[in-house]
């Protein structure tokens, strides 16, 4: 990692970062960061691990207010870096795997009618929908990782537990001459693998 090429102390980035922020505070609702688009100033020691700690200069940042705050200036750029961003500085960060982890779900209903919903480790809430889909990816021992989209290009990995009660819910169907293994919920079926992948 590089700290910030304009020779600012590594100590104070979060602190600028904090200072621009409170330029925003009296806007209501979360900040428009999709506006923002200041010049790239390097990457910072600020890393997401992959249990959803958030590390700066290689110790867990104690605060759970300061985390939550720079959550919310978080977002993956079309290049695949994830930045923290305000509307005069651009900073690259690390993600070991998710920016979220989603800790708890609320289910109501069955079937395409089931309403599904995550809350994130800092709070987040999201709607298993169209504009928060699903993916799956393998682990190393083989088995599936689970992720939900949450805002921003950024997404959430479900934790174990709640992976298999999402498993509990999923069925096999027929689409498109495939048989899927998915779910149904938000008023569609949404596809996790196809079922051949599976045996």
């Amino acid at each position: 990692m590089t700290h910030d090429p304009n020779g600012s102390p590594p100590g104070g980035v979060l602190e600028r970062l904090t200072a621009a922020l409170g330029a925003e505070a009296g806007r209501r609702g979360p900040p428009p960061v999709e506006r923002w688009n200041p010049d790239y100033c390097g990457e910072i020691p600020l890393r997401i691990a992959a249990d959803g700690t958030w590390h700066y200069n290689g110790s867990p940042i104690a605060r759970p207010a300061m985390v939550k705050l720079f959550s919310t200036i978080l977002r993956r750029d079309p290049d695949g870096r994830t930045v923290l961003v305000t509307p005069v500085e651009r900073v690259g960060i690390e993600v070991e795997d998710a920016a979220f982890l989603a800790v708890e779900m609320a289910v109501e209903g069955e079937g395409e009618n089931r309403v599904i919903a995550f809350r994130t480790n800092l709070d987040d809430v999201v709607p298993l929908d169209d504009a928060h889909p699903l993916r799956v990816e393998q682990d190393r021992e083989g088995g599936f990782k689970p992720y939900i989209a949450v805002r921003h290009g950024l997404w959430a990995r479900i934790t174990r537990a709640l992976a298999y009660d999402l498993v509990a819910l999923c069925e096999e169907r027929e689409e498109a001459g495939e048989r899927w293994f998915g779910l149904a919920a938000g008023g569609r079926f949404h596809r996790l693998a196809r079922a051949a992948e599976l045996s």
